[in-house]
C-alpha cells in the first residue's frame, strides 16, 4: 500500500467547555450510582446554558443519589466558581427529569443482550507512545496543560473554558511536523491580548511540545485567541450537551465513529463498553506486531449476547490475513456485553474521569481497555 503524503487535523477542549461539563455530570451521576448498585441501569444525559443544568435520561436503581449535589461538584471542580462567569456551583439552577429504563430494553439487557443495536470502532496505531494518532494525543496534552497551569494559578487570568486544535504533517504515511496548533482561552477581561499570547505561547505550546519532542520550525503557525479575545465562555456563551464531542473522546477524527456518544451510559450499553473492548484488541493487536495500524468494528442486534458482525481493517500492514485475526478474536475472547464488563471490570465507578481529554491513550487507573495485557495472546498469530 503506497504511503501517502497528507496534513490532519484534531481537536480537544478544557473541562470547562460546556459540552464536558455536560459530559462529565452524566459521568458523575453514573459513578455515584454504580458504586452502590453495580445492578443499575443508567442513560443520563445533561444540557446546560447559563446559569442552569438540566438533567435528564433513564434510571433503574435501588439507591438513592442527590443529584443536585452531583451537578454543583462538577460545575466547582470545572472551575466556575464566580457569579461573573456566567455560572458558579452555588447558584448554578438543577431540573431533573428522570424514569426507569423501559421494561422492552431491560428484558433484552437482564438476559446479557446488547441493549440496543449499533456499531463501535476501536482503533490503534503505532506513531505514538500512546498508539494513538498524534493530533489528537496532541490537541489534549495542549489542553490539559492549560487547565494545569489555570488550576495551580501559574496564569491566575485563566478562565475554565478553553479549546485546542492541532494540524499535523504526514510525509509518507508518518507524522513528520507541526503545522499548525490553535489555542483559544478564555480570560479575564483586562488582560493584554499580547501578553496571553506570550504567556500561553511559553506555558503551554513550547512547554509541550519540548516535553514531548516534537518538531515544530519556523513555518509552523500558532493562532493563540486569533478573534483577540474571549472573555465570555462556558455556558454564558454556549449551550453544552453531553455526547456532542464524541470526535474528542475518540481518535479526532482519524478513525471512524460508530455515532454513539460514552458519557452517562453504563457498560450494558454497548455504545460504551464494545467501543472500549474494539479499542482494547486494536491497541494490543498494534502492540503484538501484528499491525502498524489497526481498525475494528463490533456490530449488534438488541437483546442478542453476540456481535452480528467483527470487521478488521489494517490498512496494509497487517502480517497475517485479517480473516484470520477476526477468527482468533471470536476464539479468544468473549465478545457479549456481559463477557466484556467481566473482562475489562467496567463495573466500577471510573468514568467521571473519562469525560474530560479523551476516553482512549490514557494509562491511568481505571483504563482497563488500554493496559497490554493481551499481546503475547495476539502474538500467537505471527507463530
Amino acid at each position: 500500500m503506497k504511503k501517502k503524503d497528507f496534513i490532519f487535523t484534531s481537536e480537544s477542549v478544557t473541562e470547562g467547555h460546556p459540552d464536558k461539563i455536560c459530559d462529565q455530570v452524566s459521568d458523575a451521576i453514573l459513578d455515584e450510582i454504580i458504586g452502590r448498585d453495580k445492578q443499575a441501569r443508567v442513560a443520563i444525559e445533561a444540557l446546560t446554558t447559563r446559569g442552569m443544568l438540566i438533567v435528564a435520561g433513564e434510571i433503574t436503581t435501588e439507591c438513592y443519589v442527590e443529584i443536585p449535589d452531583v451537578v454543583r461538584d462538577v460545575v466547582k471542580k470545572a472551575g466556575y466558581t464566580n457569579p461573573v462567569y456566567g455560572m458558579d456551583y452555588e447558584s448554578v439552577a438543577v431540573l431533573t427529569s428522570i424514569q426507569e429504563q423501559a421494561g422492552d430494553i431491560a428484558m433484552g439487557v437482564d438476559t446479557g443482550g446488547a441493549g440496543d443495536q449499533g456499531m463501535m470502532f476501536g482503533f490503534a496505531i503505532d506513531e505514538t507512545p500512546e498508539f494513538m494518532p498524534l493530533p489528537i494525543m496532541l490537541a489534549h496534552k495542549f489542553v490539559r496543560r492549560l487547565s494545569e497551569i489555570r488550576k495551580n494559578r501559574i496564569l491566575n487570568y485563566l478562565r475554565p473554558d478553553g479549546k485546542s486544535q492541532v494540524t499535523i504533517e504526514y510525509r509518507s504515511g508518518k507524522p513528520y511536523r507541526v503545522e499548525a496548533v490553535v489555542l483559544s482561552v478564555q480570560h479575564d477581561p483586562d488582560i493584554n491580548i499580547e501578553e496571553l499570547r506570550d504567556d500561553v505561547y511559553k506555558h503551554v505550546i513550547e512547554y509541550i511540545l519540548k516535553k514531548e519532542k516534537i518538531k515544530a520550525d519556523e513555518e509552523t503557525k500558532y493562532f493563540i485567541n486569533p478573534t483577540g479575545r474571549f472573555v465570555i465562555g462556558g455556558p454564558q456563551a454556549d449551550t453544552g450537551l453531553t455526547g456532542r464531542k464524541i470526535m474528542v473522546d475518540t481518535y479526532g477524527g482519524y478513525s471512524r465513529h460508530g455515532g454513539g456518544c460514552f458519557s452517562g451510559k453504563d457498560p450494558t450499553k454497548v455504545d460504551r463498553s464494545a467501543a472500549y473492548m474494539a479499542r482494547y484488541l486494536a491497541k494490543n493487536m498494534v502492540a503484538a506486531g501484528v499491525a502498524k495500524k489497526c481498525e475494528i468494528q463490533l456490530a449488534y442486534a438488541i437483546g442478542v449476547n453476540q456481535p452480528v458482525a467483527i470487521f478488521v481493517d489494517t490498512f496494509g500492514t497487517g502480517k497475517v490475513p485479517e480473516k484470520k485475526v477476526i477468527e482468533f478474536i471470536k476464539r479468544r475472547f468473549d465478545l457479549s456485553p456481559r463477557g466484556i464488563i467481566e473482562y475489562l471490570e467496567l463495573l466500577q465507578p471510573i468514568f467521571r474521569k473519562t469525560a474530560c481529554y479523551g476516553h482512549f491513550g490514557r494509562e491511568e487507573e481505571g483504563f482497563s481497555w488500554e493496559k497490554l495485557d493481551a499481546v503475547s495472546d495476539f502474538k500467537e498469530l505471527l507463530d
